[in-house]
Formats: structure tokens, C-alpha cells, sequence
């Protein structure tokens, strides 16, 4: 098998760029070289599960990432939640790329997954660079639905039939397909896409992606009614998101190439590799990008303030695990854990989370900066606690 050395197979500021839609020729165009309407496509979901978390720490470590934490109903994973979805719209066929370091931690969360490792971090254009030259390198006509696995869907349903619009659209005119979610609040922790209208399930071209707006850009996009949150999901053809990187980032290309090909090996040219977003490599310059607006009770689980929508709330707004008690507070997070007890009095929206060797309390609103304790622990030398 091309790449043993690298692959581990299951057992086996903000940036803008405005485009246009193109005209009437945007939507159906299709050739031999770029669709595959008229043969046979092979539909694969993969899924990005290689972060590190760092804003839900102390839960979440380097060697047990938050996609392997038991954070969802029932002690879900969200890794096990993103396979779901994966599989409902790809079968069996379904890949988990990830860091070497969290394999072996992976496989025992999700045993039997296939998984395709990377030796260090280079963000997701690298990520998916690998993913498609090893999906095209098996399948000429593969097809990619991209699922981050760090991610809260409520009507998963829902989400299969919009991405089923958007695999339906790159099959027949090789566009990219883009998940834009229907915005429930004027949030400046997720990037958004600007379309002319945002008919819930009808594909229409992106004009532009905005990065993490601040609040009265946020608010302001929210009432135009034109600006979706950029799920970070998207579906395209391995051949046209290799062109994509062919062109915007030929050192990658060129690169996940030759480790697929069994040229060259992961762990001597990953290191030297650009460490960007795919978003920002290659979704904001190419042409030809269309969303599926989708109100499906989607949310990024990027922070503690985002574990509601997972666990729920009491009548207070408090949302509490493990042994706690709270007292006179309102819209809490408290999770504990090794028999700690937790106790809240006399305040409201505060973030104490009790996680074996480490203690985190912030301000909900601020609990987008935790990953701040992170990078200071590293820089004072306390790298054990991450």
C-alpha cells in the first residue's frame, strides 16, 4: 500500500475576498475533466479530528483531545457524533484524519476507524491536502463531504439532506460546497459567508468569507440577512480541491503527492510545510463557491460557553456535571470530576471546571481566551499540565 511509512489505515486580521458568481455559466458547467455527473462518483466523508482544544481545557489535553472527550448526551463523544454523520452520508467510507501523538487514543474511542495520521500539525489545508491525494489515489473519482469532529448538530437529518444538496451540486458542476448556517446570534467567535439570499436548502454562490467579525459587524450581518456562519463543512472533488492546492499552495500539492505516492516520507517533509487553513488557502481565491444555508441546531463546540448546547441548561441557565452545587447563581458552567465537589454561591456566569491535576474558573464570556492559560503555561515551563 502507497504511503505504510505515514498512513495508519483503521487496522488497515480579518482576511476578505469578494467574488463574483460568475453569471449563468456558474451552475452547469460540466466536462470529462472536472464533474463526474455522467460516471460513477465515490462519496467519502472525512473527518478533521487532529486539534488540540486548547479552549476547553483542562478537560482537554494532548494526549485526549475534546473530539475524545465524553462531552455530549449521554457521555457522546464528539468524534463518535461526526462519524454518525460521516456515515450517514458515506457508508463505510469514511476517514478520520488526525495527529500520530492521538492514534492510539482515537482507536479507543472509535475502535475499527480507519485513520490517516500526520507527524506534526500543519493546519487544514495540509490536513486535507493528504486526505484527497490518498482518496484520489484510490478512487479517481472521489468526492469529499469535510466534517470537523469538534462540532454540535441537533437535527442531524436535517444536516444529511443539506449536505446531500451540496454533494448533489459538486457531482454535477465541480463546484466547492460550502455548509453556511443559519445565524441565531450576533457571534464573533465563527467566521461568516456573505451570499445574496439565504433560501434555507437552495445552493446559491458564496460572495465572500469574513473572519470573526467584531460585535457591531456581527450584529450588522445578523440583520441584513445576507451572512451565514461558515461551518467549516464542505464538499468537493479530491481532483478539484488537489487543483485548488495545484495552484494556491504548490508546495503542499506537490508534497502530499509524493508521500501518497510513496515518494517521500510524512515525518522528513511535513515539518517545512505551510501551517494555514484551508479556508484561507484555498476557500477565499477560489471560483466557483456555493453554499446550502441550513438551520439545523449547529454549534462549534470551541469553548466551555458552548457546552449548553450540549448538556443542556436547568431552569436557572446553570449547566452543571459531576458533583456540584449552586446556590443563588444563574447561567453557570460547572463540571467536576474524581469525586470534587463543585460549589457556586452568589454569582452568575462563571466557567469552574475541575479536570484531575488543574482547576480552571473564568468568566463565561471571557472563556474564549482560556487557550491564553494554555500558551502561558507552556511559556513558564508547564507543559505538564497540558
Amino acid at each position: 500500500m502507497a504511503g505504510q511509512a505515514w498512513a495508519t489505515w483503521g487496522h488497515r486580521t480579518p482576511r476578505t475576498r469578494t467574488r463574483s458568481p460568475g453569471g449563468a455559466s456558474w451552475g452547469r458547467r460540466t466536462t470529462a475533466a472536472t464533474a463526474c455527473a455522467t460516471i460513477s462518483c465515490v462519496r467519502h466523508a472525512v473527518i478533521l479530528a487532529g486539534g488540540s482544544g486548547t479552549r476547553l481545557w483542562p478537560a482537554s489535553r494532548r494526549a485526549r483531545p475534546k473530539q475524545l472527550l465524553p462531552l455530549g448526551p449521554g457521555g457522546e463523544t464528539l468524534l463518535a457524533a461526526a462519524l454518525r454523520r460521516g456515515r450517514a452520508i458515506a457508508g463505510p467510507r469514511v476517514l478520520v484524519v488526525t495527529a500520530e501523538t492521538q492514534a492510539e487514543a482515537t482507536r479507543q474511542v472509535a475502535p475499527g476507524i480507519e485513520l490517516l495520521t500526520e507527524p506534526v500539525g500543519r493546519n487544514t489545508a495540509a490536513a486535507l491536502g493528504l486526505a484527497a491525494a490518498t482518496l484520489a489515489e484510490r478512487d479517481r473519482d472521489a468526492v469529499l463531504a469535510v466534517l470537523p469532529a469538534d462540532q454540535h448538530v441537533a437535527d442531524e437529518p436535517g444536516l444529511t439532506a443539506v449536505l446531500e444538496t451540496a454533494l448533489a451540486a459538486v457531482e454535477r458542476d465541480d463546484v466547492i460546497g460550502t455548509i453556511g448556517i443559519a445565524p441565531t446570534r450576533a457571534e464573533t467567535g465563527f467566521g461568516y459567508l456573505e451570499v445574496d439570499a439565504a433560501t434555507p436548502g437552495v445552493v446559491t454562490p458564496v460572495r465572500r468569507f469574513v473572519e470573526k467579525p467584531d460585535r457591531a459587524t456581527a450584529e450588522a450581518y445578523v440583520a441584513s440577512g445576507r451572512y451565514l456562519w461558515n461551518a467549516g463543512m464542505f464538499c468537493a472533488s479530491a481532483a478539484r480541491l488537489l487543483r485548488e492546492l495545484d495552484e494556491h499552495l504548490p508546495a503542499t500539492a506537490a508534497a502530499v503527492r509524493e508521500i501518497t505516492a510513496g515518494r517521500a516520507r510524512a515525518s522528513e517533509v511535513y515539518p517545512a510545510l505551510a501551517s494555514i487553513s484551508i479556508d484561507h488557502a484555498v476557500m477565499e481565491r477560489a471560483a466557483r463557491v456555493v453554499t446550502v444555508p441550513a438551520a439545523v441546531g449547529w454549534d462549534d463546540i470551541g469553548s466551555w460557553a458552548a457546552l449548553p448546547a450540549l448538556r443542556g441548561s436547568d431552569a436557572d441557565g446553570n449547566t452543571a456535571a459531576g458533583p456540584t452545587v449552586i446556590v443563588d447563581g444563574t447561567g453557570n458552567i460547572a463540571i467536576g470530576d474524581d469525586g470534587t465537589l463543585i460549589a457556586i454561591v452568589g454569582i452568575s456566569d462563571v466557567v469552574v471546571i475541575k479536570s484531575g491535576d488543574a482547576i480552571l474558573v473564568v468568566p463565561r464570556a471571557e472563556a474564549q481566551d482560556v487557550r491564553k492559560i494554555v500558551e502561558a503555561l507552556s511559556a513558564r515551563g508547564l507543559a505538564r499540565y497540558l
